[in-house]
């Protein structure tokens, strides 16, 4: 099995329940097994910024599936979770779900950029990241935690849930 690395993100119709819902569904995918989640975190939004901040974690899965099959499953399950895809980048979203590392692949389709384009920039990326593989070496022999070094919190606040 390969071990991929998935971002979640939510700000819209209750971006814990989201998060949670998101994680069941990634617990149920047929060929893979969650190992580990990060806590959830609130995060400002990227983009425009007259929308509700994010909630942010990561994902730990190993799974047997190819890497645009799993793309295709993590659309489905936003699908399913109300995500409406508009020309709009970085604007509100009920889910977001990406892959951020598929193995040590680089892959560069015209769905599917591998490592993530936003992996090294994105605070509410790197730190859920970190907390879940401290010792992660990018494909490019980077260290994760020479890249947080790198990166500002921003804002990003690890909730409290109950």
């Amino acid at each position: 099995m390969i071990p991929v690395y998935i971002g979640l993100g939510a700000n819209l119709e209750a971006p814990v329940e989201q998060l949670h819902n998101a994680v069941k569904a990634l617990s149920t995918l047929v060929d893979c097994e969650l190992k580990k989640v990060s806590a959830f975190y609130s995060s400002k939004p990227m983009g425009p910024q007259d929308q509700p901040d994010y909630v942010n974690a990561v994902a730990l899965l190993n799974t047997r599936l190819a890497p645009e099959a799993l793309l295709d499953e993590l659309q489905r399950i936003e699908l399913e979770q109300g995500r409406q895809r508009k020309d709009e980048r970085w604007g509100p979203r009920t889910l977001d779900l990406d892959i951020l590392l598929f193995g040590e692949q680089t892959i560069n389709t015209k769905r599917l950029t591998v490592p993530h384009y936003g992996l090294c920039e994105r605070e509410f990326v790197v730190y859920p990241l970190l907390e879940i593989s401290p010792e992660l070496k990018l494909p490019n022999g980077n260290t994760l935690a020479d890249i947080a070094q790198q990166v500002p919190l921003n804002g990003l606040t690890p909730l409290e849930l109950n």
